[in-house]
Order: structure tokens, then C-alpha cells, then sequence
């Protein structure tokens, strides 16, 4: 509840500041632009990030990055469905390529500092994929060298 307050607060300040600044009809009309400008902007960055998602699967690449693009690209297409200057501007920038590149950068790195296994994960994943037997390289070695043969006392091997 006080989440949505402090929204609501932030978004009638802003939009007054604007409104006093340029005047009431230039102010419908950003938010408007800015409102048509981002669901368009939205829509063609959630299809570019879909194809890049379907290539990336296609040619057997481990999807990360598209996959954190898609996510940002549909939160911005939200924030820009929610009425107002400051939610159209955050939903804007979610959805332009360079700024959203250093939202996930952002992420990742926080999500990585949380769990160190991702980012084991993520540089594994970024290598190519083989089908193939997985050997444990922790399994328990013998403490000496096994040799088929027959054991001479006093040998230290």
C-alpha cells in the first residue's frame, strides 16, 4: 500500500512539474506520444527478442541473454501500459536496446553475487554443447598407483 502511495505521490509531482513547464496540452500530448511511441517501440524489441531466443535454441547456445531481454522487454511493455510520466519514461527505457544491455548487466551480476553457481553456469554455458559421457572429477583417487602385476616390498610406489 505504501508502494502504490508513494507511486502515486511521485507521479502526480511529475506530472505537475511537466504540466507547469509546458503547459497542459503539450503535457496530454507527451504522455500520449510517449505512451504510443513505447507500446510500438515494445512490440518490435519483444519480436526481435523472440527470434533471437528461437536462434539461439536452434543452434544449440544455452539462451541467457535472450531470454533476460524478453523478461526487460515485456516489464517495459507493463510499465508503459500503466498510466504516467515516470512508469512511460522506466518502461522506455526498459525497452531501448542499450539501456536495457546495462539493466542486464546489472542483473546478472547481482543475481551472480547472490549464487556463485551462476556464474559457473553462465561461463559454461557459453561454451559449445557435446553429447557425451559426464566424468565426475572428484571421484576419490587411490592413495597409490595401481599397475597390473605383482607388488616388490619396499617399493614406495
Amino acid at each position: 500500500m505504501a508502494f502504490v502511495l508513494l507511486y502515486l505521490v511521485i507521479e502526480i509531482i511529475a506530472l505537475v512539474a511537466l504540466g507547469s513547464a509546458i503547459g497542459l496540452g503539450w503535457t496530454l500530448l507527451v504522455l500520449l506520444a510517449g505512451s504510443v511511441l513505447g507500446l510500438w517501440l515494445a512490440r518490435r524489441e519483444g519480436v526481435r527478442a523472440a527470434q533471437a531466443l528461437a536462434e539461439a535454441v536452434n543452434s544449440r547456445r544455452v539462451p541467457t541473454n535472450e531470454v533476460t531481454d524478453g523478461m526487460l522487454v515485456a516489464a517495459g511493455g507493463v510499465l508503459l501500459f500503466v498510466p504516467g510520466l515516470v512508469t512511460d519514461l522506466a518502461g522506455l527505457l526498459l525497452v531501448l536496446p542499450p539501456t536495457r544491455a546495462l539493466v542486464r548487466r546489472r542483473l546478472v551480476r547481482a543475481a551472480e553475487e547472490r549464487s556463485p553457481e551462476l556464474r559457473s553456469a553462465r561461463i559454461r554455458a557459453q561454451a559449445p554443447v557435446v553429447d557425451g559421457e559426464v566424468v565426475e572429477p572428484d571421484a576419490p583417487r587411490p592413495e597409490r598407483l595401481v599397475i597390473e602385476g605383482t607388488v616388490v616390498p619396499g617399493d614406495p610406489r
